[in-house]
């Protein structure tokens, strides 16, 4: 059980664990998972975490099937500039693997901002805390167990 299913379990979330075959040995892990599990990747969110320019550490949830847009980031959190955090510096603060990062039961908690786009679903689905494994819930309690703001903070490349 990772530290993320822990988190739900002992909070009393409702959610889904579901695992596939993680066969991406590079590239985009979250279409691989969007893929096997049959959902839309608009409905699966990656856990981006950037850095700001006065060092903050923040959370980011966008739709695989797009990319963070940092400008956009930096001003929901308002920040002059935003940049991908150091993947070390990742590994260290969430406690998780690099392309199993989930945004639950990180060791330190950051803030998080969740692109607005996942208020389109009933559920969304974010990584479980390991590589192949995916976790489904509402995209509404997931916000409110992370302080989480919704923001645009994808670019979707006009979807």
């Amino acid at each position: 059980m990772t530290p993320a299913i822990r988190q739900l379990n002992t909070k009393g979330i409702p959610h889904k664990v579901l695992r596939y075959e993680h066969t991406q040995t590079h590239g985009d892990y979250g279409v691989d998972a969007a893929r096997q599990l049959g959902v839309p990747p608009e409905q699966v969110f990656k856990t981006l975490v950037a850095e700001t320019d006065t060092h903050e550490l923040i959370v980011a949830l966008v739709p695989v099937s797009g990319r963070l847009h940092m400008k956009r980031l930096a001003a929901a959190c308002g920040a002059r500039k935003a940049s991908m955090a150091d993947g070390a510096k990742v590994e260290k603060t969430t406690g998780y693997v690099l392309g199993g990062v989930s945004p639950l039961g990180q060791k330190k908690h950051l803030r998080t901002f969740i692109d607005h786009s996942a208020s389109d679903f009933e559920t969304v689905y974010v990584s479980g805390g390991r590589r192949g494994l995916e976790i489904e819930l509402p995209a509404q309690a997931l916000a409110e167990l992370l302080e989480a703001t919704f923001a645009t903070v994808a670019d979707t490349g006009g979807l």
